[in-house]
Formats: C-alpha cells, sequence, structure tokens
C-alpha cells in the first residue's frame, strides 16, 4: 500500500500525493511549473532540490519519506 506524501513546493503551496507519483504530474497538480526540456533525463533542465538531493523530475518519482514530508526548491547548477 503506497503511503501519502506532502510536498512543500517553492511557491509556499503544500500538497499531498502518493509515493510513486510522477514528479511532473505532481507539480502539475500543484500549480507549480517544472521546466522541462528532453524528458529523458539528459538535459538536466528539470532538476529540483527534494529534502537537498538533486533529482530530475522527467525521470524521478516521488519517493516514499519516513516524516511523511518532502521539501522541493529549484536546483541551481553554478556552471549555467
Amino acid at each position: 500500500m503506497s503511503k501519502q506524501v506532502l510536498i512543500h513546493w517553492p511557491h509556499g503551496k503544500s500538497t499531498a500525493c502518493t509515493a510513486g507519483c510522477d514528479w511532473l504530474a505532481a507539480a502539475r497538480d500543484a500549480g507549480f511549473s517544472i521546466p522541462t526540456g528532453c524528458l529523458g533525463g539528459s538535459c538536466g533542465a528539470c532538476e529540483i532540490d527534494v529534502n537537498g538531493t538533486t533529482i530530475r523530475a522527467c525521470i524521478a518519482t516521488v519517493p516514499p519519506s519516513k516524516s511523511g514530508q518532502l521539501n522541493v526548491e529549484l536546483a541551481t547548477d553554478p556552471y549555467w
């Protein structure tokens, strides 16, 4: 049975979704736009930081969380 995860988005909104949900769909449902480019994981346009770990939203899913919560920030690349 998949658990609900509370996601805190950069724009101040919090939403819940089921662990295993697609990150892009979770963001869309929250009214938050994650930039995308290739949709295959190679360009890095969709990188977000989830609890301090950078992931590529186009190829990742919302993980389960022991605390039941995840904090999302936009990733920053100092070389871009």
